[in-house]
């Protein structure tokens, strides 16, 4: 028996309540409860048991504090630092009670309950003090949430509303976690606590109009949209249906449902809980418009924005369909997105089964989920870069509390999420982890062992008695040719069917076994916008270069190498290590020296590249050539020098006394900026004598952008960026008037954003000597 409308990672966990709704779509293939997957000795394995550790050792009133002081009762402990320590604190408690009741359920640990239910009773008693259902941790919010109330003026913008960092998607964690709670660990409490929470939220917006909703919603407002369509799921209530309704952005959605590419400039992570939201909508409802949203979202970001470990965005940012070659920085693929598009894909699946979605899951969950956490420790990457030469800075276990901490601690209790799926008498073998399935539904064991560089899997059953059953095994993409599959020992014919291999109608008995052999081989991938600048495969790995920099030291500017390979083929040079499997060596073809080839989950403290330059002999002259010029041109700059700035590095930044309002930085092709729909100012030295140069540096491709350039708040010059020089950085001289400088020893230069445009991005600031004439 199927359970009713919940949210699919916890279908079937809890039995239908009588107040709960069917789904009006019917899934073609139903996913299996957590409970009903146990993995086996892996990497993923071993990534699930350093997860359970850190979730562990986590205490749960540390994450209550910020609840009990908003609620006028006593903390009894000591909130968590980093982001639980700023406006979205609260976010991780979301994120704990999911990832603790996953764990709980994958693992059958008692312990990880237990601390559920001390955070559900803790939340209780916080959303009973306050009498009016409202619970949160959101320090300062008070202001915004008697300005919607009051149907005030709204203005979302980026991630903050009215200036305030995301609070209904710091919201959204609690609820979610909450219906976790709840649906995999049977915490009715936690039921009744969301519906309150739930009743706050309908009359807390009951004023808002129609268009300061959409003023609102222009801010980030993560997955409110699914967690009250799965809450109406499981009580019946449609109110909670119709605000579900109310948290559709029109500006994405619409353009979406018609299947326009509009996404380049937005956020990622803002906009895929909103598909989820629309995939979880179609599934309660029926409604077509969602369905199309949903598929449409998931076709754009996968052909247009994902990197080859499966991550997308850079700076958190889509950038322009199908242009990745320019945006392989330090800060791509937020772990974030991924967890989501991970979430979105498992919806589709299960509306139709196919080999490609099934093919996105396994590269995303063994290149960027898996190769996000370091499996010493249990810590987890915000960003996984992309930059050449890059390494993976991993979160501490205390302190830091980002939002990739919060996915990441639900992550790596989630690796059974979409490994089998069933209907009625078919098992659809999706992801090739060594586990045990128990399909209780045809009294039904399955073991699975199989080789992580994909060669092979085998499937051998436990039965209670003989049933005749379909088994459909997936036909990875990167399997060269046709996989071999023997049923006890003897190759077997198969038909195939979206992406899987079909053995149907036989009858699975105790002692079954099914051997499926792939065929994996080394493969170029290259970006979709430059064939020179590629990533290497092997079958399902993605596979990252480390060499001797010479220099341990984080950072390094030592030569990231590139591969003159001349147009030859791969198998010309590089070579396997017959005593590691899947490991490999570039020969002859390095510059200035040849690379080992492992597999990028593996990756843990190294400087490591995973796009690679692939150059002909006269392309890596030219190259050489440009970089020396260059170094000649910065040392030429740096000799006339009085001062610059590092944008976007903390201790240039302060040593400049760098003010700013409404200001970020963040990494773009191998450089770090500062931008703002603010300002921002930094203090720099002048000769007092003259003449001074002000030189900025700014990307070519940015456009749009309009801002003042201010020396001790004199308007320079008016700025307009219109992407006229593309694809390339380039500065912007000014020679300043000897008044501006005279007698002075520094000078105070700020960005002023033009309203409703930004200030940037600066990669650079100088104040230098003029040449002589």
């Amino acid at each position: 028996m199927v359970c009713a409308a919940i949210n699919l990672f916890v279908l079937c966990v809890v039995s239908a309540q009588p107040q709960a709704i069917p789904d009006k779509v019917k899934p073609a293939a139903y996913p299996f409860a957590p409970s009903r997957v146990k993995l086996l000795d892996s990497p993923f394995k071993v990534a699930q048991e350093a997860d359970k550790k850190y979730l562990l050792s986590l205490e749960p009133e540390r994450f209550l504090s910020w609840f009990r002081k908003n609620a006028g009762l006593e903390p009894k402990a000591q909130n968590y630092g980093g982001w639980e320590n700023q406006q979205l604190a609260g976010h991780s408690l979301g994120h704990y009670l999911t990832a603790c009741a996953t764990m709980f359920q994958s693992t059958g640990d008692t312990r990880l309950k237990d601390k559920v239910d001390t955070i559900v009773a803790g939340l209780k008693e916080c959303q009973d003090k306050r009498g009016d259902g409202y619970i949160a941790a959101l320090p300062g919010a008070e202001t915004l949430w008697a300005t919607i109330k009051a149907n005030g003026q709204l203005r979302g913008r980026g991630s903050h509303i009215n200036g305030y960092w995301a609070p209904w998607y710091t919201l959204h964690k609690q609820y979610a976690g909450l219906l976790d709670a709840y649906t995999l660990c049977g915490n009715k409490m936690a039921l009744e606590v969301c519906k309150k929470f739930a009743d706050w939220a309908i009359d807390e917006t009951s004023n808002l109009t129609p268009e300061n909703w959409q003023n609102m919603l222009d801010g980030e407002f993560g997955g409110m949209a699914e967690s009250l369509a799965d809450l109406y799921g499981l009580t019946g209530e449609r109110k909670y249906l119709d605000l579900a309704n109310k948290f559709h952005h029109s500006a994405v959605m619409d353009p979406l449902e018609k299947g326009e590419r509009k996404l380049a400039g937005l956020h990622g992570n803002t906009q895929i809980p909103k598909a989820i939201g629309a995939a979880r909508e179609y599934e309660l409802t029926g409604e077509v418009r969602f369905r199309k949203i949903a598929k449409n979202f998931w076709d754009q970001v996968i052909e247009d924005h994902t990197y080859v470990i499966g991550g997308n965005t850079s700076g958190e940012i889509f950038g322009p369909p199908k242009q990745l070659s320019n945006r392989l920085t330090d800060n791509a693929c937020e772990t974030c997105n991924t967890y989501n598009m991970l979430k979105l894909t498992r919806h589709l699946f299960t509306w139709s089964p196919s080999g490609k979605l099934g093919d996105y899951t396994e590269r995303a969950l063994l290149n960027h989920i898996l190769a996000s956490q370091n499996p010493e420790t249990g810590m987890m990457c915000y960003y996984v870069s992309m930059q050449p030469g890059g390494r993976k800075a991993f979160s501490s276990p205390t302190n830091d509390f980002w939002c990739c901490v919060g996915t990441g601690m639900e992550n790596h209790a989630r690796y059974s999420d979409s490994l089998y799926f069933h209907n009625g008498n078919k098992l659809w073998v999706n992801l090739f982890i060594p586990s045990m399935l128990d399909w209780k539904e045809q009294g039904v064991q399955v073991k699975q062992q199989s080789a992580v560089d994909g060669s092979r899997t085998t499937l051998t059953f436990t039965c209670q008695k003989p049933v005749r059953a379909d088994v459909l095994v997936r036909i990875p993409a990167w399997s060269a040719i046709k996989p071999e599959v023997r049923v006890q020992g003897e190759l077997t014919n198969y038909r195939t069917r979206e992406g899987f291999a079909v053995l149907d109608g036989g009858m699975i008995k105790t002692g079954l076994k099914i051997e499926v052999r792939f065929f994996p081989t080394l493969r170029i991938e290259p970006t979709p916008d430059d064939p020179k600048k590629a990533a290497i495969c092997f079958g399902p790995l993605v596979l990252a270069g480390v060499w001797d920099s010479g220099t341990s030291q984080p950072g390094s500017q030592s030569p990231v190498p590139a591969m003159v390979t001349s147009g030859k083929p791969l198998s010309q040079w590089i070579v396997g290590d017959p005593s590691d499997p899947g490991t490999f060596r570039t020969t002859g073809v390095g510059q200035p020296v040849d690379v080992k080839l492992m597999p990028f989950y593996r990756v843990v403290n190294q400087r490591y590249s995973v796009y690679w330059d692939l150059l002909s002999e006269a392309d890596y002259a030219k190259r050489e050539a440009d970089r020396k010029a260059e170094a000649e041109r910065l040392a030429e700059l740096d000799s006339r020098s009085i001062d610059q700035v590092r944008t976007g590095f903390q201790n240039s930044e302060r040593t400049h006394n760098l003010q700013s309002d409404r200001s970020s930085t963040g990494d773009f092709n191998g450089r770090r900026y500062r931008h703002a729909d603010g300002w921002f100012s930094y203090e720099l030295k002048v000769d007092p004598d003259g003449p001074n140069e002000l030189m900025l540096t700014f990307w070519g491709s940015d456009g749009g952008r309009a801002f003042d350039v201010l020396i001790d708040d004199k308007v320079l010059d008016t700025v307009r960026l219109r992407g006229e020089k593309v694809n390339a950085f380039f500065d912007k001289v000014w020679r300043l008037d000897p008044s501006t400088t005279k007698g002075k020893s520094k000078v105070t230069v700020k960005l002023l954003a033009h309203q409703g445009s930004i200030a940037g991005g600066l990669f650079g600031v100088r104040m230098v000597r003029s040449k002589v004439d």
